[in-house]
């Protein structure tokens, strides 16, 4: 199977792979464990800065700047490989569905750390992930603005079977470490588990705040090589699952995610920059 060089690159884009009958015996398991197996962040890629997380009735919540880029920074905190299903604005960020559990993932190997840039339009090319006005976020120029304004993962961990013993032969030899190149699997996709009454009912609602609410738009095309993998989840489930809401800042600070404090911005006027006491001054003497 070809591949694609990447230096210091080690993300790998999978699809579905096939689940054993151990799975079912993990189906309850809960969404989040502890320690968690993935931290996840929102990265401003002009300043390269996290963006601020606030949260607010049990949720998490990130301003953001409409025309700005970001990247998804995903990093994996356990001792093995995990799959993520990245999801933005209920969108699969790799095959464009409606996102489901079930659907294509990224593969971080034990303590790895990747920034998703964009959606994922070949094995070598992103549309990259920017703040844009709802109406033109991608979600809703492909039908489905329901549930835009959300950045979402569902981990899962790896399914190792362990080979049987040989006996009376010699062992084979070490399989090659990974190389520092991305990986994709070939396997064909589970059915997207698309839910449209439910999009449909927030439908109307949504587009109506068309004008004021940020989405993601399919930003300018960026090379970005990746290379297939085989992965067997571990769970039917996933182990943990995440969430980060992002909106203006104004919209932020209006829903009372954010302090008032931040309504004022620094490169605008004030009428009260300073409300010490006192008369008028003469003003310097002309030269």
């Amino acid at each position: 199977m070809s591949s694609l060089h990447r230096p210091r690159r080690r993300i790998a884009l999978l699809q579905l792979a096939a689940l054993t009958g151990l799975a079912g015996l993990h189906a309850s398991c809960a969404a989040v464990v502890s320690p968690p197996l993935l931290d996840m962040q929102l990265i401003d890629r002009d300043s390269g800065a996290a963006l601020a997380r606030y949260a607010s009735r049990g949720r998490q919540f990130s301003p953001g700047a409409p025309g700005a880029r970001y990247a998804i920074r995903l990093s994996n905190r356990s001792a093995e490989r995990v799959l993520v299903v990245l999801a933005v604005d209920g969108v699969n960020a790799i095959t464009g569905d409606t996102a489901a559990w079930s659907q294509s993932g990224y593969v971080l190997d034990a303590g790895e750390s990747h920034d998703i840039t964009g959606w994922r339009k070949s094995d070598n090319h992103i549309a990259t992930f920017e703040f844009t006005s709802l109406a033109d976020s991608y979600a809703a120029r492909t039908g489905r603005p329901a549930h835009v304004g959300v950045v979402g993962a569902a981990v899962f961990r790896e399914l190792v079977v362990a080979a049987p013993a040989l006996q009376n032969s010699v062992a084979p030899p070490a399989a090659a470490a990974p190389s520092l190149l991305s990986r994709l699997n070939s396997a064909a996709a589970d059915a997207a588990q698309a839910a449209p009454a439910r999009e449909n009912a927030g439908r109307a609602e949504a587009e109506r705040s068309a004008s004021a609410k940020l989405g993601t738009g399919h930003g300018a095309s960026e090379w970005s090589p990746i290379r297939h993998t085989g992965f067997k989840r571990r769970t039917s489930r996933p182990e943990q699952l995440l969430e980060i809401h992002y909106d203006s800042q104004a919209n932020l600070i209006a829903a009372g995610v954010m302090p008032r404090s931040f309504a004022t911005s620094p490169g605008l006027p004030h009428a009260f920059p300073n409300s010490s006491a006192g008369y008028v001054p003469d003003p310097p003497a002309r030269w």
